[in-house]
């Protein structure tokens, strides 16, 4: 299962993340082959900067253990684990689409339909490697831009045709722009946590560690900030899980607000047992 974290702090603050921090024997790394690492920040300026590598385990018996230092309003860090496209920088996550961030966990079938839906948008060319994720991205871009710019209006109307018109397993979506952070859990089959950091005095330091993701910052230690991620990242009581369903935005100002249910149930919610099985195995890994 791909990994997802997503920072918000409001204002430009510095973070160290470790990307495959995990020392893995190598019996599990062969159900376990992280197929891409990435980062995406929007820094001082408003600027998007994305920094991604297709890494593959099976090339390194041994998982390195590199930090990296970004300064930036919003982050979103991602572990891949490929289920369409190989191992290439190309459909590696975060995507960069219309001054936007992206990265998403789940399976999403039915490329060809997405394909056309695409074309009668005027939006297949956003599409430049061969993820399903990319396209549910573009489809998103696409509908946004029907909507004048509404990201919230864009992205129900993109879930709500992905959830009538194509099989899924899972739709776990982090978007943001320079001022906000989207996050949509759909529909219950993986986990999406919220960490509401407004006041960092009721909090252990900033030092959050998954089994594949860590993040450090001395900045945040002080200042508010809100977290989404894919794994309760420390033992702080504040996580919450998601509801199915549940499109959470986290404004320019910290504000959180959220909706549930604004995206009709799948019409074709797929089983593990659906799936071919290189995306059997990299869905049902935690």
């Amino acid at each position: 299962m791909c990994r997802l974290f997503g920072l918000h702090a409001g204002k430009p603050v510095s973070a160290t993340f470790w990307l495959l921090d995990a020392p893995d024997s190598l019996a599990r790394q062969s159900h376990k082959n992280p197929d891409g690492t990435g980062i995406g920040v929007f820094e001082q300026s408003g600027a998007p900067m994305v920094s991604k590598q297709p890494v593959a385990a099976w090339t390194d018996p041994e998982f390195t253990r590199e930090a990296v230092e970004y300064t930036g309003t919003t982050f979103i860090a991602h572990v891949r684990y490929a289920t369409t496209g190989g191992s290439a920088a190309v459909n590696t996550h975060p995507f960069l689409q219309d001054g936007r961030l992206f990265a998403h966990n789940g399976v999403v079938e039915g490329l060809d339909s997405m394909d056309a839906r695409l074309k009668e948008l005027s939006a297949r060319d956003l599409v430049l490697g061969q993820t399903d994720s990319e396209r549910v991205f573009a489809l998103i871009t696409a509908s946004v831009r029907r909507h004048g710019g509404d990201v919230g209006a864009g992205l129900v109307e993109a879930m709500t045709w992905i959830a009538g018109n194509v099989p899924l397993h899972a739709v776990n979506i982090l978007l943001c722009t320079a001022t906000d952070m989207w996050a949509l859990r759909y529909p219950d089959t993986h986990d999406l946590f919220i960490l509401d950091r407004r006041r960092p005095a009721e909090h252990a330091a900033f030092e959050l560690r998954s089994n594949r993701i860590h993040a450090r910052s001395e900045h945040l230690m002080d200042s508010p900030s809100v977290v989404f991620a894919t794994e309760t990242m420390d033992d702080d009581p504040a996580w919450r899980l998601l509801e199915p369903g549940e499109l959470v935005h986290v404004g320019p100002d910290l504000e959180i607000s959220s909706v549930s249910g604004a995206i009709p149930e799948p019409r074709h919610q797929l089983t593990l047992a659906e799936l071919n099985p290189a995306a059997a195995v990299s869905q049902s890994v935690r």
